[in-house]
């Protein structure tokens, strides 16, 4: 099998991440449950044959040097990849992530048109898409940029590792940059943002004390900044930015966000009933004066319950967005309870609602 055999069957089952490694046969993620495809065995040589078939000089070489290489690839016109290649036991494995180049609207990937369309409005502030590997973040920023592109003039500008959803121009400009290859760090593209004029700027991923004091800083300075987390909800997502700072900036930190933070959207795919495809789950946080009263007091555990009852701003739970899912019979309770994080309450409350 060589690698276009592996994405012909990717997209035949549609299926989002391909898992190749010698001593295995091809796994495919679809929906959620990793899945043999058949009983055909990759060698050693199997899984050489497919880097050999990937990878040019250059990256054979950070192969080399790294034991591992992340990099993006092409497949005819609708498809990009994300390809991961990697040492594991003194052998290569390989990690295929199949991305859509149709980048939907909201309606279409059940995300909530009205709050993203009104973070999109916004000509200054930080938003946060947050969410475990897999859980749709980089989707939905990709049709926000597409939003704004299509409907506003503005000059938007990327760094991502590596690039993921790629765009045509339309009422906005948008400029791309990938690490490794157009610039060699995430510090370096931030320090430069000041001299390109950019209304909106995309971080692939805030992860550490640069990126992050460079994210708040483009934020206050007059850009719209998106960028991800790998956090799980709201309130920990706030912690986890002040946490990158030195205690003593804390109070400081707090202050910028209480202002700065215009949303956190924190995601989560779960199985429809038909178990055949995923529908997101969503919380929602906007920047309303108690949830700002709340960041800039460092009153974090009390941000989920005024989440709970912001509907008036757009605000959503996790548990209210399953209630929502499962009384429309898109997921089963069970789904619903496995993805909650406060079980007890959901389930008192489909107990109330005779769903369970």
């Amino acid at each position: 099998m060589n690698f276009k055999d592996v994405l012909d069957v990717m997209i035949e089952k549609d299926a989002s991440d391909a898992f190749i490694r010698a001593g295995g046969p091809l796994k495919l993620r679809v929906c959620t449950e990793v899945q043999p495809v058949d009983d055909y065995k990759f060698s050693v040589e199997d899984v050489d044959r497919v880097v050999s078939e990937l990878t040019d000089d250059y990256r054979k070489d950070m192969l080399r040097k790294n034991k591992s290489c992340e990099f993006s690839s092409y497949y005819g016109e609708r498809w990009r990849l994300r390809i991961g290649i990697f040492y594991q036991r003194n052998t290569l494995s390989v990690v295929v992530r199949k991305i859509d180049l149709n980048t939907l609207s909201f309606k279409e990937l059940n995300l909530p048109a009205k709050v993203l369309e009104r973070f999109c409005r916004e000509r200054r502030g930080l938003i946060l898409l947050t969410g475990v590997t897999g859980s749709g973040k980089s989707t939905t920023i990709a049709s926000m940029i597409e939003y704004i592109n299509q409907n506003f003039g503005r000059h938007i500008l990327t760094v991502e590792e590596p690039i993921e959803f790629t765009f045509a121009d339309k009422k906005s400009i948008i400029n791309q940059r990938e690490i490794g290859s157009d610039v060699f760090s995430y510090a370096e593209a931030l320090k430069q943002f000041v001299v390109h004029s950019p209304d909106v700027i995309y971080i692939g991923n805030i992860r550490d004390f640069q990126t992050c004091y460079a994210a708040l800083t483009a934020a206050e300075t007059g850009a719209l900044v998106f960028s991800t987390v790998h956090t799980v909800n709201a309130s920990s997502t706030v912690e986890r930015l002040v946490n990158f700072f030195p205690p003593q900036q804390h109070h400081f930190v707090f202050n910028q966000l209480s202002f700065l933070l215009k949303g956190v959207v924190s995601l989560r795919l779960l199985p429809l009933v038909d178990g055949e495809s995923l529908v997101p789950a969503y919380e929602i946080m906007t920047l309303s004066p108690t949830i700002s009263s709340l960041i800039r007091e460092n009153k974090l555990w009390e941000i989920p319950k005024y989440i709970a009852s912001g509907e008036i701003y757009g605000m959503q739970s996790f548990n209210q967005c399953l209630m929502a899912l499962i009384a429309a019979g898109k997921i089963s309770p069970e789904v619903g309870l496995e993805y909650s994080d406060k079980r007890e309450e959901l389930a008192l409350q489909l107990r109330h609602k005779d769903l369970i």
